[in-house]
């Protein structure tokens, strides 16, 4: 049974081409996907939570921008009113950007850091042909993924300056495990769904 385990590559190819639909999501589409995304668990919604939390900012600013920045008939009657034009555009982007980062959250709560840079490292092999350093690249991603998850989070930037160096004695390891005929199979079922439901988006 150990040579049916789909490979982290294969997890993180299906991944990306989800971040791909999700962004050719609307209508009911969107609120289909949304009612779903509790599926991926309460610890990884709970997470999710956090992040959209953390860019709650950033979600005011696209609801105020769409929202009054395009135009169309106003929601009600004012001079200060939105448009319904503008709301509507405004729901579909922040709903698309809750999702993606409900889907960050769950990548990340179900694929741990070995894992991670086995998928990376297995990803970016093919750039070995044109002198990339794929050993490089995983190192650096994992450092930094390290440096990420250390770091306090700090009230004054000042603090950031006086954080202590990492480590740079540390010893990054990346398992080489082989890919089999599930992982194909799932990348191209993944592969032909996504092109068809991100068809269907454009052509809606």
């Amino acid at each position: 049974m150990s040579g049916l385990q789909i490979h982290p590559m294969t997890r993180l190819i299906v991944w990306l081409q989800l971040l791909v639909v999700v962004q050719f999501l609307n209508g009911s589409a969107l609120v289909v996907a949304g009612l779903l995304s509790p599926l991926v668990g309460l610890r990884a919604l709970r997470r999710g939570g956090q992040l959209v939390w953390r860019t709650r900012w950033l979600l005011l600013s696209l609801l105020v921008v769409f929202s009054w920045g395009v135009a169309g008939e106003p929601l009600w009657s004012g001079a200060i009113s939105p448009t319904r034009e503008g709301a509507l555009q405004a729901l579909t982007h922040l709903g698309r950007l809750v999702l993606v980062l409900i889907a960050v959250a769950a990548f990340l709560e179900f694929l741990p850091l070995p894992d991670l840079l086995v998928a990376t490292h297995a990803l970016l092999r093919p750039l070995q042909r044109v002198g990339f350093s794929t050993d490089r690249g995983v190192v650096r991603l994992a450092l930094v993924l390290r440096y990420v998850e250390t770091l306090p989070r700090p009230r004054d930037w000042r603090s950031l300056l006086m954080s202590p160096a990492p480590g740079v004695s540390e010893v990054v390891e990346v398992d080489r495990r082989p890919k089999n005929w599930l992982d194909y199979a799932l990348i191209l079922l993944c592969g032909g769904l996504a092109i068809f439901l991100v068809y269907r988006g454009m052509a809606a």
